[in-house]
């Protein structure tokens, strides 16, 4: 089993930015891709940006030249930075694997707003 801590949303003016920061437990972290996700009440959880294991990135469009992700696999962590952040990137985000598991945390929201 997974366990997937997510930290470092909040409230933020549009063209702000933000650092969220996803612990995972057990040893399957090196071994995996990664990926944040994020959802808005009424939609489905969408993958924005995710990790190959030897840290190669990839990115949604609607995120792509703002969101950069990063892991530290000594840390078992996985991190997005979110730079000109816009009102329709507010959502609860999530980690996970990717694949995504059944195993997710308790996310963490971002809520971009003047």
């Amino acid at each position: 089993q997974v366990q997937l801590v997510e930290s470092g949303g909040g409230l933020v003016q549009p063209g702000g930015s933000l650092r969220l920061s996803c612990a995972a437990s057990g040893s399957i972290f090196a071994i995996n891709a990664m990926g944040w996700y994020r959802q808005v009440p009424g939609n489905q959880r969408e993958l924005v940006a995710w990790i190959t294991s030897v840290g190669r990135p990839n990115y949604a469009d609607s995120v792509k030249g703002r969101f950069t992700i990063s892991r530290d696999n000594a840390k078992n962590t996985v991190y997005l930075q979110m730079n000109s952040l816009k009102p329709e990137d507010t959502a609860v985000y999530y980690c996970n694997l990717v694949p995504r598991t059944p195993y997710w945390g308790q996310g963490t929201q971002v809520t971009v707003s003047s």
